[in-house]
C-alpha cells in the first residue's frame, strides 16, 4: 500500500483528498493507493506520523503549518527555498524533503490565462500570509513588479487604510490578487476592503478561493468590466505537481 495525506488544522472539506481518490480510481490504483486526512492541531506532532504510517509516501500540507513545517524537515527543495513554505512533503529514504507546488500551480495559471504571453507588468497581493508568498515568487519569477496589502504593516509593503487614502494604488496596477481567505464559502459576501469604485476594465482580478465560483471580490471586478479568475485552476495544477513529485 502506498499512502498519501492532508496535514493541517482544521481540515474539514478537502479538495485534496477527492482530487486524489478519483485520481486512484481511474488509474486503478484504488486497491494498492490510499489518500487520508491528518487533522494535526500542533506540529510536534507531525514526527509521530510517519512512524505510524511506515507506508506513507507523501503528503499535502495545508495552514496553518505550511511556514512552521520546515523546521521538520531534513531538506528543500529550491521552490520551497524560494517561497519560504512547503505544502508538499516527500520521503525520500530515510528523509523527509520539502517542496512547494503552488508556486508551480500560480505561475502555470498565469501562463495559461495569458496564453503564454503575460502582459501584466504591475500587480497588488492582498493578503501577508502563507499564501502570498506563493504569489510573490511567481510574479518574481515573471518580472512582475508587486506591493503586499496586509492588516499588519510588518508584513506587507501597504496596509489597508493606504490604499483609501490613496486609491490610486488599487487604479494604476494591471492585476489585484486575493490571497485572503475572505469570500470562501460559507462567508459569502466578505471580500478584501479595497476602493473596488476605482476598478478599471483593463485591470485582472484573481482570486486564491474557488469555492463559491464567483467570490463577492470577483463580482466587483465583473461588474466594472475587469476580467476575472478563481483559483480552481491553480488548485488542479499544483496536485498535478505534487502528484509528479511523489512518483519522480
Amino acid at each position: 500500500m502506498k499512502r498519501y495525506g492532508l496535514i493541517g488544522f482544521p481540515l474539514g472539506h478537502s479538495f485534496s483528498r477527492g482530487y486524489f481518490q478519483e485520481k486512484f480510481t481511474r488509474l486503478g490504483l484504488t486497491e494498492s493507493h490510499k489518500y487520508d486526512l491528518f487533522e494535526i492541531e500542533y506540529l510536534k506532532d507531525f514526527p509521530a506520523l510517519w512512524e505510524r504510517y511506515p507506508d506513507l509516501v507523501g503528503v499535502n500540507v495545508t495552514v496553518p503549518h505550511k511556514e512552521n513545517i520546515r523546521r521538520f524537515l531534513d531538506r528543500l527543495d529550491s521552490s520551497a527555498h524560494k517561497v519560504e513554505a512547503v505544502n508538499v512533503v516527500k520521503k525520500e529514504g530515510n528523509k523527509l524533503v520539502g517542496y512547494n507546488s503552488d508556486f508551480f500551480g500560480f505561475r502555470q495559471s498565469m501562463i495559461n490565462y495569458f496564453q503564454g504571453n503575460v502582459t501584466c507588468e504591475k500587480a497588488l497581493i492582498l493578503g501577508g500570509g502563507g499564501a502570498s508568498k506563493a504569489v510573490e515568487a511567481a510574479f518574481l519569477d515573471l518580472g512582475i513588479k508587486y506591493m503586499v496589502v496586509s492588516r499588519d504593516k510588518h508584513r506587507g509593503d501597504l496596509v489597508y487604510q493606504d490604499l483609501k487614502d490613496d486609491p490610486t494604488y488599487v487604479s494604476k496596477v494591471d492585476m489585484i490578487v486575493n490571497t485572503t481567505p475572505l469570500g470562501m464559502h460559507p462567508n459569502l459576501e466578505s471580500k478584501p476592503d479595497i476602493p473596488y469604485d476605482v476598478i478599471r476594465a483593463e485591470q485582472y482580478l484573481y482570486d486564491l478561493v474557488y469555492n463559491p465560483e464567483e467570490t463577492a471580490f470577483m463580482k466587483e471586478g465583473r461588474r466594472r468590466g475587469a476580467r476575472t479568475k478563481n483559483g480552481l485552476e491553480m488548485l488542479y495544477v499544483q496536485a498535478d505537481r505534487a502528484w509528479e513529485i511523489w512518483n519522480s
